[in-house]
Order: structure tokens, then C-alpha cells, then sequence
């Protein structure tokens, strides 16, 4: 059993005794073979529950730390927000490519609250699960295929310290201020889970005119936002659908949350953290058919600008 005693936890997985099998799920260290074993997380450690939980709690920073590293492995820059200019902490996000300027098609995805980072959509699902079904990678996948660049945001490592990263919006306009606004990117899709959508409506407020005309879609799992902009409602109900926590089939319309919500569709799973995996699929299928509909819509307007 675990000393109750010790909480001075190691900052690596292998420190922990883990590590990730080429299934991406979570595994424990064979001390004999120094490789994976079929033994999965074991959080009952103890028989102290706040061991247990501050146990897990450090593991779950361990975990971060390594999605950082992954999403370096899969191509993504580590960009610094504002640049760093002496040695100190600083607010990061990762991107596909270092200078966003002229980029054709731009997805941004945007993590709920809590103690996930850049890379996560659950860290529980991370644990539990796998790789593939609690963080972003999958989707970085996915849009990169379909030619998209992808900027990924931070919200939660944000500190009253860092000039413009105090909250999880501050932090979301901030980047929007140094990595997009100057950038001439011809059109921007979002992906955000849970409090993302809170902070995606923010954006749309902050960047209405923005919005109005490069966003072409955005893509909530479970968001639990309660209202939509002001002063772009009808917009973001055109290009905005809400793949919720439900037990009806995948896709299913359900029940709008107040008068003016965006589209409600079920995410195919009854839990929270589920609905970005569940979803994905479907919701990449929305975007694709918005930027078709984004594209047609401008090549009309191009027409009727050469007949006048």
C-alpha cells in the first residue's frame, strides 16, 4: 500500500509506475520488463481518500505534461502568448503552423473548464479510457486531412500574472488578438466543448465583424452556454449546432434550452465527457458541408460583384 505520509508525487507517468501502451490506454509498468502491463489505473491506492484523490490529481498533471509532448510529436508549435521576452511563466497554445497568415481553412478548438489543458477534451476518459477518446488528437488528425491548419487553445492555464490571460476568455481574446486578427485567414471553423461554448459566444461578441464573415461553423459537444451573442444572434444560430448529452441516437434533434439556443442534436452518448468523442464524426461532417455552403455563398457574391 501507498505511504500516506508522502505526498511529494513524481511529475512523470514513469514516476508514477504508467504509461501509454501503442493503444493509447493508460497502463501500469511491469517492474520485472520495465514494459506495459494489462494492469489498467487503479485510483484506491489507500485506504486515506484524500491520498487517493491528491494521488490522481498528480498523476492527471503528469498526464498534461505528456499531451503537451504529444501534441509536439504530432507536428504542433508550442506558441507563446505574448511572445516571451524574459525568463518568466507564460500562457502557450499549440499550432500547426507558426505564422497563421493566409491560411485557407482554420480550425480552433476550445476545451471546457476545470483542470484540462491544451490537447484534452477529459482528462477522466484520458485515465480510464484512452488516448484517442479523452484528448484532441483525433481531431487535429481529422482536420488536417480534410487541409485544415489548427490552432489550439489553453483557456485554463490562465493567471492574473500573465497580462491578458486571467480568465478562460481573456486568454481565447488575447490569442485571437496576437495569432488571427492580423493574419488575413480566409475562413475559421470552431470546436468547443462545455464551458468552451461560453467562451466561443464571447469571441463571437469581442469579433462579430469577424465572425460575420470568415466563421463558417461552429461545433458545440455539450456546451453550457446560456446566451448567444448580442449582437450577432441570427449568425451564430445559421453556422452553430449543439451536440448535447443524451440518451436519443446520434444526431436526433432534441429539445432546445431556451428561445434563442442554437440547433440541439443528440452527441450519441448519455455522459458529459463523452460528446466530443461520440460526436465527432457527425460533427465533422456539419463543417465540411457549412464550408461548402461558406464557399458557394462567396462565389455567388463574386459573381454578382463582376456583373455590376
Amino acid at each position: 500500500m501507498a505511504n500516506d505520509n508522502n505526498t511529494n508525487f513524481p511529475t512523470t507517468l514513469a514516476g508514477f509506475g504508467y504509461a501509454f501502451n501503442d493503444d493509447g490506454q493508460l497502463r501500469q509498468i511491469d517492474a520485472t520488463t520495465g514494459r506495459c502491463s494489462d494492469k489498467p489505473f487503479e485510483f484506491h491506492i489507500s485506504s486515506n481518500a484524500k491520498y487517493n484523490q491528491k494521488h490522481y490529481e498528480a498523476l492527471g498533471e503528469a498526464v498534461t505534461e505528456y499531451v503537451y509532448e504529444l501534441l509536439e510529436k504530432h507536428g504542433l508549435h508550442k506558441i507563446y502568448v505574448p511572445p516571451i521576452v524574459e525568463e518568466r511563466d507564460n500562457a502557450f497554445v499549440f499550432s500547426t503552423k507558426k505564422d497563421l497568415n493566409g491560411v485557407r481553412k482554420l480550425l480552433i478548438l476550445i476545451h471546457g473548464s476545470g483542470v484540462v489543458r491544451a490537447g484534452q477534451w477529459a482528462r477522466r476518459l484520458i485515465i480510464n479510457e484512452s488516448l484517442n477518446h479523452g484528448t484532441q488528437i483525433p481531431y487535429i488528425n481529422k482536420a488536417k486531412k480534410l487541409g485544415y491548419e489548427v490552432l489550439v487553445l489553453n483557456t485554463n492555464d490562465n493567471d492574473v500574472d500573465v497580462p491578458g490571460h486571467s480568465s478562460p476568455s481573456e486568454h481565447a481574446i488575447t490569442v485571437w488578438d496576437q495569432l488571427i486578427s492580423n493574419s488575413n485567414i480566409e475562413s475559421i471553423v470552431i470546436v468547443a466543448h462545455s464551458y468552451g461554448g461560453v467562451v466561443t459566444m464571447n469571441l463571437a461578441e469581442e469579433f462579430n465583424d469577424v465572425f460575420l464573415e470568415k466563421v463558417f461553423a461552429v461545433g458545440l459537444t455539450d456546451s453550457v452556454h446560456q446566451s448567444l451573442p448580442e449582437s450577432i444572434p441570427s449568425h451564430i444560430q445559421k453556422i452553430c449546432k449543439n451536440w448535447v448529452a443524451s440518451s436519443e441516437p446520434l444526431n436526433a434533434p432534441t429539445q432546445y434550452q431556451h428561445k434563442n439556443d442554437v440547433q440541439r442534436v443528440s452527441a450519441g452518448h448519455r455522459e458529459h465527457e463523452w460528446t466530443s468523442w461520440s460526436a465527432m464524426e457527425v460533427l465533422f461532417e456539419y463543417l465540411e458541408y457549412k464550408y461548402k455552403e461558406f464557399i458557394e455563398n462567396n462565389s455567388t457574391s463574386e459573381r454578382t460583384k463582376d456583373d455590376l
